[in-house]
């Protein structure tokens, strides 16, 4: 059995098993499990960032988990709107159609 077989692998384990179990266990597994920030906010700030940076290939993943932790979808296309105006009309408008296929993909 490789190292992507098993159960919640995840998307490094064929490759960087490092990366991947850093990812499981350190980023997910202790700072997103952190009580001092709720994971609804954890998750806003992180599409926030993610928005500002224009970081497209992590942003659909990162959506769909903050809708999975409480983040409404007006809020998501709130901050969004907020972030055009600080992070730049083209971040906001490939965000935007990220989102889209990511709620059309949720309907």
């Amino acid at each position: 059995m490789s190292h992507n077989d098993k159960p919640n692998a995840g998307p490094y384990a064929d490759i960087a098993p490092a990366l991947n179990d850093y990812t499981r266990q350190v980023l997910f597994g202790q700072v997103w499990e952190r009580t001092e920030l709720p994971k609804r906010d954890r998750s806003l700030v992180t599409v926030a960032t993610l928005v500002a940076l224009y970081r497209v290939n992590e942003l659909p993943f990162h959506v769909k988990y903050a809708l999975q932790n409480g983040v409404t979808k007006d809020e998501l296309i709130e901050v969004i709107t907020h972030l055009a105006f600080y992070a730049g009309w083209p971040c906001a408008n490939t965000a935007i159609e990220v989102v889209r296929k990511v709620f059309a993909e949720s309907a």
